[in-house]
């Protein structure tokens, strides 16, 4: 057995089990450390010289969590609900045993305790945190679609009280120390050093191992009933919102709530079996499993730099440049700064330039005013910041992200005068949605030093990057564009080339069903509805006026004039041009979109759309169920085109890129674990009726997924298809 925990026994009868896994940087929960786990706690309960237990860890964080490789295991593994529910019931009764062995127990967090992590503290007697940089306590499970397992909802309620206990678990709030020493989730704060003798202090001074619920006349606070009239109205209003928010497509949050519900009622041994059901019944949910693939494990992955190319040294940039200070240069700047990254912003002029940076110092004065910066931090990162319209000034930098005009012209021009002064051995980085990379390269002299980087708007917020691979792109810039992605602490994907890359693309299939129904003569309010019940956090209609009606309408010019009579627009080309050219309507920017703009912040649908695009009578409106299909299968097709086509060459990237990029349903994991959760042959099925009714085109589906159903193949699991390699044919 792997021994994870050091056992210690000082003359004043003080034990302490320090967790320490070897060969690892941070302790993980699996079944080697429960094991452990079991035996460290008994033979210190039999220990006739231990009066008190010290649980501490020695590495940075106290428990970083589940196991990601056995998490894995088990989302493959198909476990049944009598299996699971004895996993999870070890788990707890150990947490259980420890907290009624009766020896007192301090947990002695030297660092983050996260999930599991907390839940093994929240059994101690008392728990005491080091203030140190990046303390952080909390239950996040409701994240990845779960809910604390062992112990934590029934924890939270009896020390807190449910009022105080439900928005904690709903948001899987992670505190900071001075938070949770409030809402008495701790018991003590202490500088570093003093963490072990504060430890050590109170166990000597003869603590009660008594837990107040384990005590006769025990209450939960703020009261157990949850008939009292303040107790019905905070779950009613609570079930409301839940449908209001989610729609029931995210069953972990009813889940919480309903043991909480039922907890309070209970004694604690039985509360805490109500909430090991509710647990095994969430992780028997397809939606666990596809949170916990694509936000635990592919995100973890993806930020390990697992597409990185082999066998090149690690790039650290300290010195970028960025060509163009509009909204997305300045916000690559503010960020590559907050990072430690110099940069040089370039733009037309050095009035031009001197905005771009005024854009990091607004919103860095903002933090500092509420009181998330200190003015020296600030000074610092604003010195990182070189705004200039001088290229002369790029000659000692890594890397330059172009973030100009989407106008091939207006970008080879900046290329071009970036190259003339940058080092051979720079990469030449374009932030294009939609241009493809390998037409960009060809205007250079270094076209294998040409990647694409496609951040997201606001950068400083949105969490992906996806990194696009030319056809002459080169492993050596490739592998540095990602170490640089790392280095702001964002999660890449990588695509290879193609107009719109996968992003791009992938939100376009939605946005053009949509637009397409409003043409149709479909309620725009049902289409906006339909799309929020699925999941996808707003409407097409929404985001097309958010991104701006006017870009949609000069990429498709863009597009034309570069695949000429090869071109084939899209179904909602004609609304947008209509929208932009003729009633100067380019979304939110000025006003005026598919909705109407006020000055306080409200708006509603134009209703000039009806005019334009009569709609049909209430008899003739389609169901909901339909909308909704339309939406969700044309981005299935799309993704399903895309591997097949090798643009993905895995679906991880996909799954990672649509969730966390262009906002797809988080609870279905991304489209590929849609499509497995839904089933490959259910999918083939519905678009092909799709494709009979609308269009063979929007619906058309690759013959690798008619394959896949018939092979009975899946995109990730023990069946899982292999991806096919590489496409070799030119990018338009």
């Amino acid at each position: 057995m792997i021994d994870y925990f050091k056992y210690a026994v000082a003359e004043d009868g003080i034990c302490t089990l320090t967790i320490d896994q070897p060969n690892s940087a941070t302790n993980v929960m699996n079944q080697a450390f429960l094991d452990g786990f079991r035996a460290a706690l008994d033979r210190a309960l039999a220990d006739d010289r231990v009066k008190g237990i010290i649980l501490t860890s020695a590495k940075s964080s106290f428990v970083a969590g589940a196991d990601l490789k056995a998490m894995e295991a088990t989302l493959y593994g198909n476990p049944d609900a009598k299996t699971l529910y004895e996993q999870c019931w070890a788990f707890s009764s150990l947490l259980r045993r420890m907290e009624t062995g009766g020896k007192p127990v301090v947990a002695a967090l030297n660092g983050p305790a996260l999930g599991g992590g907390f839940e093994i503290a929240l059994a101690c007697h008392h728990r005491i945190a080091a203030d140190v940089r990046g303390m952080v306590v909390g239950l996040p499970e409701v994240g990845v679609g779960l809910l604390p397992g062992a112990g934590g909802t029934q924890r939270y309620l009896r020390m807190i009280g449910v009022a105080k206990a439900l928005p904690l678990l709903l948001q899987g709030s992670q505190l900071k120390p001075d938070k949770a020493l409030e809402l008495g989730l701790l018991n003590e704060v202490v500088p570093a050093d003093q963490l072990l003798p504060a430890a050590r202090k109170w166990l000597l001074g003869s603590p009660d191992p008594v837990k107040p619920w384990d005590k006769k006349g025990f209450q939960v606070p703020g009261g157990g009933n949850p008939m009292l009239p303040n107790l019905a109205q905070l779950f009613m209003g609570t079930a409301a919102n839940l449908q209001a928010n989610t729609y029931h497509n995210l069953p972990a949050p009813l889940a919480i709530a309903s043991c909480l519900y039922e907890g309070m009622q209970l004694p604690i041994d039985k509360a805490l079996q109500v909430e090991c059901k509710y647990f095994v019944k969430l992780n028997l949910d397809p939606v666990a499993g596809n949170m916990v693939r694509t936000i635990f494990i592919n995100k973890s992955e993806a930020d390990k730099l697992v597409r990185r190319p082999a066998g090149i040294d690690r790039k650290v940039h300290q010195r970028i440049g960025v060509l163009g200070a509009g909204l997305m240069g300045a916000g690559v700047a503010y960020v590559a700064a907050q990072n430690g990254i110099d940069v040089v912003l370039i733009d037309r002029d050095q009035a031009s330039a001197d905005k771009g940076k005024a854009y990091s110092e607004s919103r860095l004065r903002k933090d500092m005013a509420r009181g998330r910066i200190t003015a020296d931090k600030v000074e610092a990162i604003l010195a990182r910041i070189h705004p200039t319209a001088d290229y002369a000034a790029l000659g000692d930098v890594s890397l330059v992200v172009e973030a100009v005009f989407e106008d091939r012209g207006v970008k080879a021009e900046v290329f071009a005068k970036a190259e003339a002064v940058v080092p051979v051995d720079a990469v030449l980085a374009s932030n294009t949605s939609a241009l493809p990379i390998t037409g960009l390269a060809e205007t250079t002299g270094r076209p294998a030093n040409v990647v694409g980087l496609h951040f997201f708007s606001p950068v400083e917020r949105m969490p992906l990057v996806e990194v696009i691979r030319g056809r002459q792109t080169g492993d050596t810039a490739l592998a540095h564009a990602l170490d640089f992605v790392a280095q702001l602490k964002k999660t890449p994907i990588l695509v290879n080339d193609s107009r719109g890359f996968f992003t791009s693309r992938f939100i376009g299939a939605f946005i053009n069903e949509g637009v397409t129904m409003v043409k149709e003569g479909i309620n725009p309010a049902l289409i906006e509805n339909a799309a929020r019940m699925t999941g996808y956090p707003v409407g097409a209609l929404t985001i097309s006026d958010e991104i701006g009606l006017d870009l949609a309408y000069k990429g498709a010019q863009q597009q034309a004039q570069d695949l000429g009579a090869d071109n084939r627009p899209g179904a909602s080309v004609e609304v947008i041009a209509t929208m932009v050219a003729t009633h100067g309507r380019h979304g939110r920017k000025n006003g005026k979109g598919f909705y109407e703009y006020a000055a306080d912040g409200g708006k509603r649908l134009w209703p000039g759309l009806d005019d334009l695009w009569p709609r049909r009578p209430a008899s003739e409106q389609p169901d909901v169920r339909e909308v909704q299909h339309r939406m969700l299968y044309a981005q299935l097709a799309d993704a399903a085109r895309c591997i097949a086509d090798g643009v993905l060459t895995d679906p991880a990237d996909g799954d990672i890129g649509g969730c966390f990029g262009v906002g797809f349903p988080i609870y279905l994991g991304g489209p590929f674990a849609a499509m497995d959760t839904i089933g490959i042959g259910a999918v083939v099925a519905e678009c092909d009726r799709l494709a009979a009714r609308y269009d063979a085109g929007r619906f058309a589906i690759p013959a690798l997924l008619r394959e896949m159903a018939a092979e009975g193949k899946t995109f990730y699991g023990r069946n899982r298809v292999v991806p096919p390699a590489r496409r070799t044919e030119p990018v338009a």
